[in-house]
């Protein structure tokens, strides 16, 4: 079966874009309460099939919905009032548990966090949380909590994980666009597996409060949708600090950059990944999506040609920092008993590494930053380049179960080999933009990622945008959720 063949190239009735959505509500062309009240619908009768939520939030979310619908009435405008979106279960919603994948009882959330806060601040409608594998530290979305979230486009397989649910739900049609976080790539890795554009912003640019450093400076919120202006448009909404943080980049337009052109640049292409001992190399429909991807850049105009950024033993920087990070979570889970025994090990693995191997781990990231970063300054050496462009991953999304039964070890390995490219760029802090790149033969979506270095969003969404105005790849939404029902989610 050819790529053209497994895709849904017709545009099914569902929700249109964040921005449309925003527009029609604005425009008095319907309403929040039905915005709304679609949206709970399409997620209740996707649940036994795609099982992208952990919470719905209806009743709450419905009386929002008409207090918009009032003050939409009145004459008040936000950029978001009225319309419907999804934040991932890592994130506090005042009034319910934040499970983050976890099973057991957790105490509700006293508290909006900062990014959900800036969301109502801007209008939006919160409908519910959606599913994220224990803690974060997985490729996949998959768990004894919850079951399994499947992939929109073939659920016999994942939509990647962290943000597997957030990516699942946008992905299908649920909602036009949802909050997710990125500690090792978790916005990009399910945003390349399900056809969308996901943006991992600078460090701080959206703030994870009340975690002050999440995973050691290492995970970041970012936004999933369809369409690179819907993506810019969350960004901008939840962008900026919390009194308390200590990263605070200056801020951007990403909406404006969405509508600028980038200008000619010079993009490095990338296939070697960073040093992880698996020898990964790029599937070869990963190869020939990310290659076309890149054909397409020049034939807009950029200078594209291979290149090998020196990442060094950038893992040094990731490994402890990664395990502190979930020993730090998992010690305040009420029945560590409850947790998967590879999250257990990982506890002690980073109990193990805490303080001064953190500290070192902390302190090379300077010299990272000079390293990588010298590949895109200009020096004696010549013109340093403008973006990297790589596979998002090196393999597309796997079956549900693939990593079931293994070691921790065995998943780390599996999981490297799948994965070995989006994680160096947590490490630096620095922003990177999974686009739709295409299909496999089997018709599963894979992605590449925009990656630059420190506070180049603007220039990577004006790139994306301009991408995405060639290549269309919004056309393509993922066949309907086919009519059997698995209660649960499970497998």
């Amino acid at each position: 079966m050819s790529s053209t063949e497994a895709v849904e190239t017709t545009e099914p009735a569902g929700p249109t874009g964040l921005a449309d959505s925003a527009l029609e509500l604005a425009e008095g062309r319907t309403t929040s309460t039905e915005q709304v009240s679609a949206a709970l619908c399409r997620i209740e009768a996707s649940q036994g099939t795609l099982n992208a939520f952990r919470h719905l939030r209806a009743e709450a979310a419905l009386a929002e919905a008409a207090e918009a619908d009032r003050r939409l009435a009145a004459g008040e405008r936000l950029p978001l009032l009225g319309v419907p979106v999804a934040v991932k279960d890592d994130t506090d919603v005042v009034g319910m548990p934040t499970y983050f994948g976890c099973d057991g009882d957790l105490p509700a959330a006293t508290a909006d966090s900062e990014a959900v806060r800036r969301l109502r601040a801007a209008g939006a409608v919160i409908v519910g949380k959606t599913n994220s594998c224990e803690l974060g530290q997985w490729p996949f979305t998959e768990g004894a909590a919850f079951g399994a979230t499947r992939n929109p486009w073939n659920t016999g397989h994942t939509p990647g994980g962290s943000s597997g649910g957030s990516a699942a739900a946008v992905a299908a049609g649920l909602v036009p666009a949802a909050l997710g976080s990125d500690g090792a790539g978790s916005v990009r890795i399910p945003a390349a597996w399900t056809h969308l554009v996901g943006i991992k912003p600078q460090r701080g640019r959206i703030s994870v409060h009340p975690h002050s450093d999440a995973f050691q400076g290492l995970t970041v919120n970012g936004p999933l949708a369809r369409t690179v202006a819907d993506a810019a448009l969350l960004l901008d909404a939840v962008a900026g600090p919390h009194p308390d943080d200590p990263h605070r980049p200056p801020p951007v337009e990403a909406s404006a950059a969405a509508r600028r052109d980038p200008g000619r640049l010079r993009i490095a292409v990338a296939w070697r990944p960073p040093l992880t001992l698996t020898g990964s190399t790029p599937h070869p429909d990963v190869r020939r999506a990310v290659t076309a991807l890149a054909e397409a850049l020049a034939r807009l105009g950029h200078d594209v040609e291979e290149a090998r950024p020196r990442y060094g033993l950038i893992g040094l920087g990731f490994v402890p920092r990664a395990t502190a990070g979930i020993a730090e979570l998992a010690a305040r889970h009420p029945d560590p008993a409850l947790l998967d025994p590879r999250t257990r090990s990982a506890l002690r693995t980073g109990t193990r590494l805490g303080g001064r191997v953190v500290r070192a781990a902390r302190e090379r990231e300077v010299r990272q930053h000079r390293r990588i970063g010298a590949f895109f300054h200009t020096s004696r050496a010549g013109a340093g380049y403008d973006v990297l462009l790589t596979p998002t991953t090196a393999l597309p999304p796997p079956p549900i179960g693939r990593f079931d039964g293994l070691s921790a070890w065995r998943t780390d390995v599996t999981m490297a080999e799948a994965c070995p490219y989006a994680w160096p760029w947590n490490v630096l802090g620095w922003p990177g933009i999974n686009v739709p790149a295409g299909f496999t033969s089997d018709g599963l979506p894979v992605g590449a990622q925009l990656l630059g270095p420190s506070r180049s969003e603007e220039r990577l969404i004006s790139l994306a945008a301009q991408l995405e105005a060639d290549r269309r790849w919004y056309a393509h939404r993922p066949p309907a959720p086919p009519a059997s029902v698995r209660p649960g989610g499970g497998r």
